[in-house]
């Protein structure tokens, strides 16, 4: 008998259905996948779970009694990494503070607990480096438009920053690596799909004459401050990292 493979649609909410459904049969021997996953074993004993709000609701609900509110953001940053096998370390979790029925979250002694604390402290880093190094280029009809790529999918948790430091702008941010992105009206944030081709150089015809004039404005001042007798590039890399240049005014050049 093949292991039960539980297809989840790639949700929080749908992971906890997952954990839901793995008490209810009373599994031992399971894998959690995204829909989408590589499927090799055409014989594998698979089931795709369907997301369930009541289930979802009472699985969290039923570990916020053991735990602390620290422990379930820990738990959704390490969900948002997307690392392969990330699911079944935070069953592993769950299943842990069930058991005990105390709050284990920093029971380091855990492997699976040590493990999504360490994801949770990436996942923490890369979100303040985008809440950093986001730039966003005024486009003609006034919208206020970035493209990101981070390695995690940390645009639900920077959405909270941007809301409240753009109050008075209309934007958008664009996760072109997971095609989705957020929208933000004066009223509330949309989430947003676009289809656009991935060009490499900026196209200015979209541009706001004004974005255009500032950037070269801000390119010719940042060279202009820039000591060469100073620079330090080892210390410059630690501080901003080269994967995230593409995100600076400073580092790019206007065509």
């Amino acid at each position: 008998m093949h292991p039960k493979i539980l297809i989840y649609d790639g949700t929080f909410k749908g992971l906890l259905t997952c954990i839901f459904q793995i008490y209810e049969e009373k599994l031992t021997e399971y894998s959690i996948y995204p829909e989408g996953y590589n499927q090799n074993d055409f014989f594998a004993n698979q089931e795709h779970v369907i997301t369930d709000e009541e289930k979802s609701g009472r699985v969290l609900e039923s570990f916020k009694k053991y735990t602390s509110k620290k422990a379930v953001h820990r738990i959704y940053r390490a969900f948002l990494s997307e690392i392969p096998g990330v699911e079944l370390l935070i069953v592993d979790f769950f299943k842990h503070i069930f058991e005990q029925k105390t709050d284990l979250s920093d029971d380091f002694s855990h492997p699976p607990i040590l493990k999504i604390a360490q994801i949770d402290r990436k996942v923490g880093r890369e979100k303040h480096r985008m809440e950093a190094f986001i730039r966003f280029e005024l486009l003609k009809d006034g919208i206020f438009f970035t493209k990101i790529a981070p390695d995690f999918n940390v645009l639900p948790l920077i959405l909270k920053h941007f809301k409240n430091r753009y109050a008075d702008q209309q934007w958008i941010i664009y996760d072109e690596k997971r095609q989705f992105g957020l929208y933000y009206n004066l009223n509330k944030v949309t989430p947003i799909s676009l289809d656009f081709k991935n060009n490499s150089k900026k196209n200015t015809n979209i541009l706001h004459e004004d974005e255009i004039s500032f950037q070269k404005l801000w390119k010719s001042y940042f060279d202009a401050s820039n000591i060469k007798s100073r620079k330090n590039t080892k210390l410059h890399l630690q501080h901003v990292p080269k994967r995230y240049w593409k995100y600076l005014t400073e580092k790019t050049i206007i065509m």
